[in-house]
């Protein structure tokens, strides 16, 4: 299999879910003193990870969690952010312009940070309040973080139960899916490496990464011009430019947003020949059916890292080539 580390990839996922007990004791001391209100705040991909740990919150409990994106708050600010907040970002580099000046806005409105910056000596993990460095399985650690507020605001009481499932099965099952989905990502990646366009639809806990896939990764990383579109949206303006040979890809969730996305599956082969369903339920898991909505987006994403790296040898472009982004100032 091209661009598989099976051990690596294990090893990955294992040691993001060793962070447990740092961030319950980061969550816990948070609960401990009060807070106002939990933000995610993100640009570009990460806003896309805060997207889906929202999501997983809004379905869970009924705290007080908010989405930002980093550029919007720099420029237009929000009021309701005080110096009881707490905001979690993340950053892979350490150094993305739009998150070093978030952090120090938020260091002069007194906010908490609790920062996953990769890179324990950049800028960036010195400013936020509270530093985990550990790199890749961003969404993975976002939602550790929310599951851990969920659970002392008394609205996730499986935490305890659901925490032994993926520190048991998560990694391998992780592994396994992507064996099962290459021949498919193969013969995708054939089909449409060098599409005009692709629409990429979903919806729940899916969606923040459908968002991300086609704007970080089909754009960013394999110049793809794409579009996002979140399933309950699909209906009210994209259905009027899908025709016979529009390549369209429905990702099916598991969650309570799931007939959104089946819905759109039902209606395309109506009006188009050239679609993908792709629906995570197909792909098998030790972990209980109650909790499989909580992974189906790194479900999702293990799928979509077989298409990638076929895509890649196919176009003879390597992922981490950029035209503009850090190449230039703007």
């Amino acid at each position: 299999m091209l661009k598989f580390d099976e051990t690596g990839l294990l090893n990955s996922v294992k040691g993001a879910l060793a962070l447990r007990q740092e961030i319950e004791k980061i969550v816990d001391g948070i609960c401990e003193k009060g807070y106002d209100a939990i933000y995610y705040m993100g640009i570009g991909g990460t806003y896309a990870s805060a997207l889906q740990a929202i999501f997983h919150i809004k379905q869970n409990s009924a705290l007080p969690a908010y989405v930002e994106n980093a550029g919007q708050f720099i420029t237009a600010g929000n009021q309701r952010i005080t110096d009881k907040s707490v905001i979690i970002i993340s950053s892979v580099t350490g150094s993305t312009e739009e998150m070093v000046l978030t952090v120090k806005k938020l260091k002069e409105i007194g906010a908490k940070t609790i920062g996953f910056i990769d890179k324990a000596d950049a800028e960036l993990a010195k400013l936020v309040d509270y530093e985990i460095a550990y790199p890749a399985n961003e969404q993975l650690k976002f939602f550790m973080v929310a599951d851990r507020f969920m659970y002392n605001h008394g609205d996730f009481k499986q935490y305890e139960r659901y925490y032994k499932e993926l520190d048991e099965y998560l990694p391998a099952d992780l592994v396994e899916v992507e064996k099962k989905a290459d021949d498919f990502g193969k013969a995708f990646a054939a089909k449409h490496h060098d599409d005009s366009i692709h629409y990429f639809i979903g919806a729940g806990y899916q969606w923040g990464a459908i968002y991300s896939y086609a704007m970080c990764y089909w754009e960013e990383q394999h110049w793809i011009r794409t579009k996002s579109v979140h399933a309950a949206e699909f209906f009210h303006g994209t259905l009027e430019i899908v025709d016979r040979d529009t390549p369209v890809t429905v990702y099916i969730c598991e969650d309570k947003e799931r007939p959104l996305a089946e819905r759109v599956a039902k209606f395309l082969p109506r009006v188009c020949a050239n679609y993908t369903v792709i629906d995570t339920k197909d792909y098998p898991l030790h972990i209980s059916d109650e909790f499989r909505g909580y992974v189906s987006h790194l479900v999702m994403h293990a799928i979509n890292n077989r298409i990638d790296a076929h895509i890649e040898k196919i176009n003879c472009h390597p992922m981490e080539i950029r035209r503009y982004y850090r190449q230039l100032e703007y």
